[in-house]
Parts: C-alpha cells; sequence; structure tokens
C-alpha cells in the first residue's frame, strides 16, 4: 500500500479539527472574521485589484472617512452617531413610502402626496467620487446618493456655505455655464417635481430640503461635466449659493444624485452612457471602490427584477424573499416580504421586517453560541463579545431576491462593530431597505433600461 505524503495527513487533520469546532457543520455554512477587523483604524489606504464590468466610464469611488477619502474628515463620528443619522433616513424612506399602494413594487397611480423633502439627513452618505465642472474644468468632490436626484455644488458668490477642501465652483469662470430661464422645460420640470423655488432675475430657483431640517437653495444651472476621461455636456445641476442647518458637516462640495427622476446623473447621461449604471462599495474605508456609468449588463449572471413606483420615482425597488443562514433557508412565510424592498446607497444598515429579522438573529445566535452575548448598541440588539478572540467564526449570511438571484455577503456586511449588521422595522407592512453595510464588496449594477438589478461579488 503506497504511503500517503505528510501534506495530505495534515491538511485531513486540520480539516477535521475544523468540522468538529463546528460540530460537524459544512464548512461553507461558517465565515472566518478577524477581530482585528472590527475596529481598524488603519491609516493608509490601500489598493486591492478593483474590476469594473467592462463599458461605459469608470470613476473611482471612496468611503467620506477614512485614509482613502480625498477630503478625510478630522473627526469621524462615532457608529452610534451613524446609527441614529441612519434611523432617521430610514423612518424618512418608510414614510415616504407609507401612502403609496403596493409599495416598492407599485407601478399604478394613486392620490398619495409625495413630500417635497428629498431625503434624510446626509449625515448618513457615506461615498464620495471626484468630478469636474465647468470649462476649465474645476474639481469636485461629492457624495453619491441613489435616494437622490438633484444635484448639486456649492457656488461662488455664496452668501451661506460650509467649508470645503477644494474651492468653492466659480460660474463666472467658466465659458460653458449657463443658468436656466425660468420659461425653460428644465425649469418646468423641476416645479413638476416639487424642488423648483421660483424665480430670480428670470433665472430658475431650486431648493433642496432634507429631513433633518437642512436646506440648500440657488440657481438651476447646467455645464459640463467631467467623469474620468469623458465629459457630459449641458450637465443639470444646482449651483447652491445659502444653505441652513447642517447641510455637510464634512469638506464635502455637493452631492451627485443617482437616483431615478429626470434630473439624477443616471438619467441625464442614459443617452450618452445607456440606462444602466453600477459602484462596488469597499469593504472598509482604507479602500476604494468605483462607479460606472453605462455598465455593461452581460457580464452579470446573478439578477432580479427592479421595481418602481410611479409615485416614489427617485427609488430602485427589489423584492426579497427568502434569507438562508449557515446555508439553510429560514422558515419565514413569504407573505412578510409582501411589503417589498429598496436597494439604497445612503442607508447604512439594512432594514428587515420584523418577523424576517427575528428569524435571522435567532439563527443567527444559534450558530454563535460559543461566544458570549454583549449588550445592544442603538438598532443593533444582536451583538456578542468578542473579547481575547483573534479569529471569530459567524454563520455565512445570504439574501435570496425574486427570480431565485443569492447574494452572499461578506464578513464585513454580516457584523459591524460586534453586532450583527440588521435592524427590524416595527413590523411586516413597512418598507425594507437593502442598506450599503450589505452590498460590501459587491458590484450592484442598477439596469434601469432592462428593469432588473444585478450582483457580482468580489468587485472590489
Amino acid at each position: 500500500m503506497a504511503s500517503i505524503p505528510k501534506l495530505v495527513i495534515l491538511l485531513l487533520c486540520t480539516c477535521l479539527h475544523t468540522l468538529l469546532a463546528h460540530g460537524g457543520d459544512d464548512l461553507r455554512t461558517y465565515k472566518v472574521l478577524h477581530a482585528g477587523a472590527l475596529k481598524s483604524a488603519t491609516v493608509n489606504c490601500s489598493q486591492p485589484q478593483v474590476t469594473p464590468s467592462s463599458g461605459g466610464v469608470t470613476v473611482p469611488l471612496h468611503h467620506r472617512h477614512g485614509p482613502c477619502s480625498p477630503v478625510p474628515s478630522k473627526k469621524a463620528p462615532t457608529l452610534e452617531e451613524m446609527l441614529r443619522r441612519d434611523e432617521l433616513r430610514a423612518a424618512y424612506i418608510t414614510r415616504k413610502y407609507s401612502g403609496v399602494k403596493g409599495g416598492a413594487g407599485d407601478v399604478e397611480q394613486s392620490d398619495v402626496t409625495v413630500p417635497t423633502t428629498l431625503g434624510t439627513s446626509l449625515g448618513t452618505l457615506e461615498y464620495l467620487i471626484t468630478v469636474g465642472i465647468g470649462s476649465p474644468a474645476m474639481t469636485q468632490t461629492m457624495l453619491i446618493d441613489t435616494g437622490s436626484d438633484v444635484s448639486w455644488v456649492q457656488c461662488k458668490p455664496c452668501s451661506q456655505c460650509h467649508s470645503q477642501a477644494d474651492s468653492l465652483f466659480d460660474p463666472s469662470s467658466s465659458s460653458t455655464y449657463s443658468p436656466f430661464s425660468c420659461s425653460s422645460a428644465a425649469c418646468a420640470q423641476l416645479r413638476q417635481s416639487h424642488e423648483g423655488n421660483g424665480c430670480s432675475g428670470s433665472q430658475c430657483q431650486y431648493m433642496v430640503k432634507y429631513g433633518d431640517g437642512s436646506i440648500g437653495a440657488g440657481t438651476y444651472s447646467s455645464d459640463k461635466l467631467a467623469l474620468g476621461s469623458s465629459a457630459v455636456n449641458n450637465f443639470q445641476f444646482g449651483c447652491s449659493q445659502s444653505e441652513s442647518g447642517n447641510l455637510l458637516e464634512d469638506q464635502t462640495d455637493g452631492l451627485m444624485g443617482l437616483g431615478g427622476g429626470a434630473q439624477s446623473l443616471a438619467t441625464q447621461t442614459a443617452g450618452t452612457f445607456g440606462k444602466a449604471f453600477s459602484y462596488c462599495l469597499p469593504p472598509t474605508s482604507s479602500s476604494p471602490g468605483f462607479l460606472t456609468l453605462g455598465a455593461s449588463t452581460s457580464s452579470f449572471i446573478v439578477k432580479t427584477p427592479m421595481l418602481r413606483s410611479s409615485e416614489v420615482p427617485s427609488y430602485y425597488g427589489v423584492r426579497l424573499q427568502a434569507i438562508r443562514v449557515g446555508g439553510r433557508q429560514l422558515s419565514i412565510p413569504a407573505s412578510v416580504f409582501s411589503a417589498g424592498s429598496i436597494m439604497d446607497s445612503g442607508t447604512i444598515i439594512t432594514r428587515l421586517p420584523s418577523t424576517a429579522y427575528s428569524a435571522l438573529s435567532s439563527a443567527f445566535k444559534a450558530g454563535m453560541k460559543k461566544y458570549p452575548p454583549a449588550q445592544p448598541m442603538g438598532i443593533f440588539d444582536t451583538c456578542f463579545d468578542f473579547s481575547g478572540q483573534s479569529t471569530i467564526n459567524i454563520p455565512t449570511v445570504s439574501l435570496v431576491f425574486s427570480g431565485g438571484a443569492v447574494v452572499d455577503l461578506v464578513s464585513d456586511g454580516i457584523i459591524l462593530d460586534s453586532c450583527l449588521a440588521f435592524a427590524a422595522n416595527s413590523d411586516d407592512s413597512s418598507l425594507g431597505i437593502i442598506g450599503n453595510v450589505q452590498q460590501r464588496t459587491i458590484e450592484v449594477l442598477y439596469d434601469v433600461g432592462g428593469g432588473s438589478f444585478g450582483f457580482k461579488a468580489g468587485a472590489c
């Protein structure tokens, strides 16, 4: 009988030890998380392999806090503060859909009055891109938000503006800048979507209001937009000349709207790049991601239908159907998910129907029995004590969307600061939200023209 190489014996013993440690579970039902990653304070920006889909134009995307940010914050908010703001945003989005028949999947007209407020506290927005506006192009660092349509930057002269790292955009220095007149089609469209703010010297004025009371106002304008090596002529945006409240508390210059409404970057560039965009949000603030306009849709194997509401066109709906923990599908009635969900880059933590969250929490705790429970933190109630642990074994979590699209979450999308990174809605009738923590490292395709989402693992 031939002798078995020592290396093979060693590997077999290692696998057997791991299986016994998990009570005989399939190895694929657990992920290994390094304890140091839970509270990482890396000072350097790493450059891992980033693989965006081909097609269109791609620009780097960075977390606003951390070493990769082009405008790093002097003081990042605490997790508790971020979760508090996140609760405001989620509550606002839920209210916005509360009067819409059929929730996120409804495409019928109804009598609901949509509030003019565009979103909640911009403090929840976490991801930045750098673009050029004007001729010659002036660098502007802007937050992205799939829940907003009107893009804006601060402009000279500004009566009340927050401080920013880049120079204020100066319309008088751009040869291609043009304010819209009050009689223009763009201004009429702005009024129709409740963001018009009258006229000033025959120039169209806009106003954006956010759920925390912040307001930005100024002249609705157009100019040349530089995205990487590509340019978009006559890009419509707000030239903000005054603001109130804590509109932006850091050094960013404005906001780039990626919503589904007429004014968003995605809609405006559909003729140039096609009706599809994608992004990949990095696992931590210490590495980059990307935003691609005109993303190739053919390279995405995992897809699920995109649902739209005619009453709330800014948001992109998706149907969550099931949840798997440790490779096993939880026993959650399909009716629990009937209110629908939206995919949102600006909400941090995924909100689930209360019944679904309870099932997820129970199953996750069952797979974490070796770790003592810890005190709840804000909206997190499933927390653990990892003291003295160098590596942590956590059950895998997968989200199953309509059409059978299965999205396996990375460990950074499951655990946040020692807690299960999900939260429960007050009941099963409220809109669900797929937040940005759960989207980390996955290229998320918004194929607006084809009416679907796509997911590609390990893209950044």
